[in-house]
């Protein structure tokens, strides 16, 4: 491929490597819409700290439209930043759900500590793990950018 050729569209750099970006997608776009949806029907929303995976999904479905109308150099990096994004989001919120359990479950029994603290905080109120939905996500938007024929590709400037 040279400078002067545009950017093939998804998929086009062969046909099993792009039915598998192709499908990929679908995934990543699936999933985003039915997280969203999960968080909504649990009003996720209750705080800040609450709209932040919402906002990230949000983002991160556009993003992967965007990748889906026209898989430029540009789209797939702001694409693949996001997924990041939603891998870090999925971090924080493992943190905050687990340590939220650690709370609740020290309120109710002071003396709780070690492994049991810790088996009652995994399996407490809020989910502990949930979020790591939203890493799984993240890493196979990263998987279906990873070689991206966009990213070889240079638009000629203007």
């Amino acid at each position: 491929m040279t400078d002067s050729e545009p950017a093939q569209p998804l998929g086009g750099e062969g046909r099993g490597a792009g039915a598998i970006r192709r499908m990929l997608l679908a995934l990543v776009l699936f999933g985003t819409i039915g997280l969203t949806l999960e968080l909504l029907l649990l009003e996720h929303f209750e705080s800040i700290w609450q709209w932040i995976p919402l906002v990230v999904l949000g983002t991160g479905f556009a993003s992967g439209i965007a990748v889906a109308v026209r898989p430029a150099h540009l789209t797939i990096r702001i694409f693949q930043g996001l997924m990041v994004l939603l891998i870090g989001t999925a971090l924080l919120g493992l943190y905050l759900h687990y340590d939220g359990n650690v709370e609740f479950e020290r309120e109710m029994d002071a003396s709780a500590q070690g492994l049991d603290l810790l088996w009652r905080s995994l399996r407490g109120a809020t989910p502990a793990l949930a979020p790591g939905a939203m890493a799984q996500i993240g890493l196979l938007g990263l998987i279906l950018a990873y070689r991206h024929p966009a990213l070889h590709h240079q638009e000629p400037n203007s």
